[in-house]
């Protein structure tokens, strides 16, 4: 199986100056602002490393309920945030880490179980195989 999905960016003028549009094939997000403001400072508009936080906060919290499922076990509720971290590396920037932080209300679920499962999910989203960074994880079982 192979599924594709596409979002697509434009940009006009120079890096501070400049102004640019993300969308997403989903209609989810169509021509939303971006720009060095919303990037390096706390300008208005989205950025590229919020969306990549949403996507692995979306996409550990599925993997996650996928091996919660294989194990024997359904969540109440599951919440996950994901802080992206951009910092300069030589010439240039680079995401060097990700901060996973996940709220869970899982019925009958022992705390180690919980444990193995959410490294688990944390590993092998598909998110988490595309990223280069360090992967962290906080997990609080309720």
């Amino acid at each position: 199986m192979k599924i594709e999905r596409s979002g697509s960016a434009t940009w006009s003028g120079g890096l501070k100056d400049g102004r640019g549009t993300v969308s997403l094939e989903s209609g989810v997000l169509k021509d939303q602002p971006y720009g060095f403001a919303a990037r390096f400072e706390s300008g208005p508009g989205t950025n590229p490393e919020e969306l990549i936080a949403a996507a692995h906060a979306g996409c550990f919290t599925m993997a996650l309920s996928l091996v919660l499922e294989q194990a024997g076990y359904k969540a109440t509720r599951m919440s996950t945030n994901a802080v992206v971290t951009l910092e300069k590396a030589g010439d240039g920037f680079t995401i060097s880490a990700v901060a996973l932080t996940l709220d869970a209300d899982i019925p009958g679920i022992d705390e180690a179980t919980f444990r193995r499962l959410t490294e688990d999910a944390k590993a092998n989203c598909p998110v988490s195989k595309l990223l280069n960074a360090a992967i962290s994880l906080q997990a609080r079982l309720r």
